[in-house]
């Protein structure tokens, strides 16, 4: 019966070695910059823009960073996660920094329901929000604006490209905000023309 005891031991130590050398550290994770001093327009803004949650590529829709490695090949981080969802963290941004930029207009959630007919509606669709092996985060996508009806007002690509300030993920994730930014920029300048 100690014959049993030793063999259970040396298992049970076995099982221990084994789970200790196999544990990794617990991820970085990342949240996009905050937006500063954004402010939200109130009930008495002028405009309505609904905004739609930006649909990402599958690809996206993942809990690691996004890296291309070169002209065809894309690795999710495993060390390096999104703290919240990717598109969650798109949507809020946006509302946030086209608010600032818009201040006569309410941004909203587009959510189905009673909307104002003169409520202009923004979708966009985002298929590239990575880094690249040469020190640059890339977005890009479409999207499209819409007046109360349905009819397109609008539609282009987006095309940002941001450079990193250094090397490793926090600047990759700046970098990324960066260009979040820069989007809001475009969006809200389109916006302002198609009134």
């Amino acid at each position: 019966m100690t014959r049993q005891w030793r063999l259970a031991a040396l298992a049970a130590m076995v099982v221990l070695v084994a789970g200790c050398a196999s544990s990794s550290p617990a991820p970085s994770r990342y949240t996009l910059p905050e937006v500063a001093g954004a402010s939200a327009a109130g009930a008495e803004a002028e405009r309505q823009l609904l905004l739609r949650p930006p649909r990402l590529a599958h690809y996206l829709d993942v809990e690691g960073l996004v890296m291309q490695v070169d002209d065809i090949t894309l690795v999710e981080a495993r060390g390096h996660q999104w703290a919240e969802a990717l598109g969650r963290q798109l949507e809020r941004g946006l509302r946030l920094r086209l608010g600032e930029r818009l201040p006569d207009t309410r941004v909203l959630l587009d959510e189905a329901g009673v909307r104002e007919p003169e409520a202009l509606s923004l979708r966009l669709e985002i298929d590239r929000f990575q880094g690249r092996h040469d020190g640059v985060a890339v977005i890009g996508g479409q999207w499209q604006l819409r007046d109360g009806t349905g009819r397109l007002l609008a539609m282009e690509r987006l095309a940002i490209e941001a450079e990193l300030d250094d090397d490793g993920y926090p600047a990759l994730v700046r970098a990324l905000g960066r260009g979040w930014d820069r989007t809001a920029d475009e969006l809200a300048e389109a916006i302002r023309q198609a009134r």
